[in-house]
C-alpha cells in the first residue's frame, strides 16, 4: 500500500459563520479583497451579511459578479484583468462550483502568465496565486477543497482540467444559512453532484482508505439529508449535512479522481452547455451499471450507506440496490431519466466519445473503458436503456 493524503484548506463550519469573515481577514492582516459571484447569488441577497462583515472590519472590497455557468477561459481571464487593476491582497468567492471554480482560476492567474488554458492538465502551475476564501452557497461541487479548476475551451467546446496543488482554496467557509432558499431544483441537481463525487471516488482505481473514509461517510450522509433539503428546505440541519458531505466527497476525489461520469458529463457541458450537477445526476446509474462488474464488493457497500437492507442478499444482488437506490433518488427529485431530455444530440456522438476519451477520468474508472465503452453508455442513457 503506497498513497499521500494532503488537503491544506482549512474548513471553518457553522451557521452563520460567513459574517466572520471580515474580522477573520483582518487577523491575518489583509486589508484588500476582489470577491468573485455571480449575478444569482448577488440577486438573492447572499452578499450583505459578508459585506457588512468586510466593512466592520475596514477591509475594502471590490466585487466581480461577472461569473457565468461552466466557466470559460475568457471569463476566468477578464476577472484576472479586474483583479489586476484592483491589486487585492486576498480573494474571496462566494457561490456554486461555477463562482468558485472562476476565483481558483482568477486568484492562481494573478501570478502566472499567459492564458488559464496553458495549464490544463496536470502540475503545470509554478507560483501559487493569491489566497482564496472559498464560501459555497450550494452543497455540490466540493470545490471549495479541491485541487482542480474546470475551464470551457470556447473555440473547441472541450471543458479542460486544470489540476494544481496551489489551486487548493486557503480556506474554506461553510455557512448552512446561505443555502436556506436554494431552489428545490438546484439543491437536486447539486446533491447528486456531490452524491456522484463520493461514489466515483469510493470506486476509483486510485482510490486510497483515507479517501474511502470521507466518501463512503458521504454517500451515507447525502443519503439522510437530500431529500429533507429538497422537500423541506428550509431545515438548516439537512441543509448543513448536505453541505458538510458535500465537502468530504471533494476531499475524496481531490485524492482519488472520479470515473466516466465526469469524463463524460465534461463533455456534454462543454459542448451542449448542460449544467454538471443535472448531467452528472443523469449518467450517473447508467456508468454505475456499467462498472458494477468490476467493483461489486464497493457497490454493495454503497447500497447499505444508502439506506439498502442487504443483510439477506448476495454481494451481486447488493450491488443492484446501489443502483436502485439512485434510480429512486433521481426520480423522487426530478432529475431526467434520459440525456435526450437534458438537450443531448446524438449527431455529434463521434465528438462526445472523442472528447470523453480525453478525460483522465476514464483511465481510473474502475472498468477498463475504451471508445466503444463510452460510446454504449452515451446511448444507453440518451435512450435511458440500463
Amino acid at each position: 500500500m503506497s498513497f499521500q493524503f494532503f488537503m491544506p484548506t482549512s474548513i471553518k463550519v457553522g451557521a452563520g459563520i460567513s459574517r466572520s469573515i471580515g474580522g477573520f481577514l483582518h487577523s491575518l492582516g489583509h486589508k484588500k479583497v476582489f470577491l468573485v459571484t455571480d449575478k444569482g447569488v448577488r440577486n438573492a441577497g447572499l452578499l450583505p451579511q459578508i459585506e457588512n462583515s468586510l466593512h466592520e472590519s475596514s477591509i475594502s472590497f471590490e466585487i466581480f459578479d461577472e461569473v457565468v455557468p461552466n466557466p470559460t477561459s475568457e471569463n476566468i481571464m477578464f476577472g484576472v484583468q479586474r483583479l489586476k487593476d484592483y491589486s487585492p491582497d486576498s480573494v474571496i468567492a462566494v457561490g456554486g462550483g461555477s463562482s468558485i471554480d472562476t476565483a481558483k482560476g482568477i486568484a492562481i492567474m494573478a501570478n502566472n502568465a499567459g492564458n488559464i488554458l496553458d495549464y490544463e492538465g496536470v502540475g503545470k502551475i509554478l507560483n501559487p496565486g493569491l489566497p482564496l476564501t472559498a464560501i459555497p452557497t450550494t452543497a455540490g461541487t466540493g470545490s471549495e477543497v479541491t485541487a482542480s479548476t474546470i475551464v470551457t475551451n470556447t473555440q473547441t467546446h472541450f471543458k479542460a482540467a486544470v489540476i494544481s496543488p496551489f489551486l487548493y482554496p486557503t480556506y474554506a467557509f461553510l455557512d448552512a444559512e446561505l443555502t436556506i432558499n436554494l431552489p428545490s431544483h438546484v439543491t437536486a441537481a447539486t446533491g447528486m453532484d456531490a452524491l456522484t463525487h463520493a461514489i466515483e471516488s469510493y470506486t476509483s482505481k486510485t482510490t486510497n482508505p483515507a479517501s474511502e473514509a470521507f466518501a463512503l461517510h458521504a454517500i451515507e450522509m447525502i443519503g439522510m439529508n437530500i431529500e429533507k433539503s429538497y422537500f423541506v428546505g428550509t431545515d438548516l440541519s439537512s441543509r448543513e449535512n448536505m453541505l458538510v458531505a458535500s465537502m468530504l466527497a471533494g476531499a475524496a476525489f481531490a485524492q482519488s479522481r472520479l470515473g466516466n461520469v465526469h469524463a463524460i458529463s465534461h463533455t456534454l457541458g462543454g459542448v451542449f452547455n448542460i449544467a454538471h450537477g443535472i448531467a452528472n445526476a443523469t449518467l450517473l446509474p447508467f456508468v454505475m451499471k456499467f462498472n458494477l462488474p468490476a467493483c461489486p464488493e464497493k457497490m454493495a457497500n454503497i447500497a447499505k450507506a444508502l439506506g439498502e437492507n442487504t443483510s439477506q442478499l448476495s454481494v451481486h444482488e447488493a450491488a443492484e440496490r446501489a443502483i436502485d437506490a439512485v434510480i429512486r433518488l433521481n426520480n423522487q427529485l426530478n432529475i431526467p431519466s434520459n440525456i435526450k431530455d437534458l438537450g443531448v444530440n446524438l449527431d455529434v456522438l463521434p465528438k462526445l466519445v472523442e472528447d470523453s476519451m480525453r478525460s483522465g477520468n476514464v483511465l481510473i474508472n474502475p472498468r477498463l473503458t475504451g471508445p466503444d465503452d463510452i460510446k454504449e453508455i452515451i446511448v444507453n442513457a440518451y435512450n435511458g436503456t440500463l
